[in-house]
């Protein structure tokens, strides 16, 4: 199956062939290819919903990542057993969110959607920000991913996460 990029919204226009294309760089890059993911973008009503029943926050977001292999250590993989398991999870995007973003920060709306997309992959993979060592080590692994992803496509992108001693804005999961 590879990567199932889903467009649940009509809010904003978007390329799925780029994005699909920019989530398989980021599978090659942390060798998870053989692993299926899932992307889904959402509007603002339905990442809000999604967020006030998953996490108890009634706002909208930009990204939410339910992993398939609950309880993963940060850097370590899964060791699925059958085929089925070749599943890392779900990715919800926040795309009427992130554009809403670009716009005040007059930024790439693609270009965001696969920053937001890498640190989504990172929630899969184990990685958390509730503590100063967690957060730092998120960050490290953001922007090794970012690095590589400019590397091989000449972007410029930068991780969403910033330093822990500057203003933390992030919320989701």
């Amino acid at each position: 199956m590879g990567v199932v990029v889903r467009n649940l919204q009509k809010v904003v226009p978007l390329r799925r062939a780029r994005l699909r294309k920019d989530v398989n760089t980021l599978r090659h890059i942390l060798g998870i290819h053989k692993f299926d993911l899932g992307v889904v973008c959402v509007d603002n009503r339905r990442i809000q919903h999604i967020n006030n029943i998953y996490r108890k926050k009634d706002e909208p977001t930009d990204v939410l990542s339910f992993p398939f292999h609950e309880g993963l250590r940060p850097g370590k993989m899964p060791c699925p057993l059958h085929r089925d398991e070749l599943n890392l999870g779900d990715i919800f995007l926040g795309v009427e969110f992130v554009m809403r973003q670009c716009q005040e920060e007059s930024t790439d709306l693609h270009e965001a959607l696969t920053v937001v997309t890498a640190h989504g992959i990172c929630h899969l993979l184990g990685y958390r920000h509730e503590t100063e060592e967690e957060w730092s080590e998120m960050l490290q692994k953001e922007s090794y991913i970012l690095r590589e992803y400019n590397r091989l496509t000449g972007q410029h992108l930068l991780p969403m996460m910033k330093p822990c001693h500057q203003e933390r804005t992030l919320s989701h999961r």
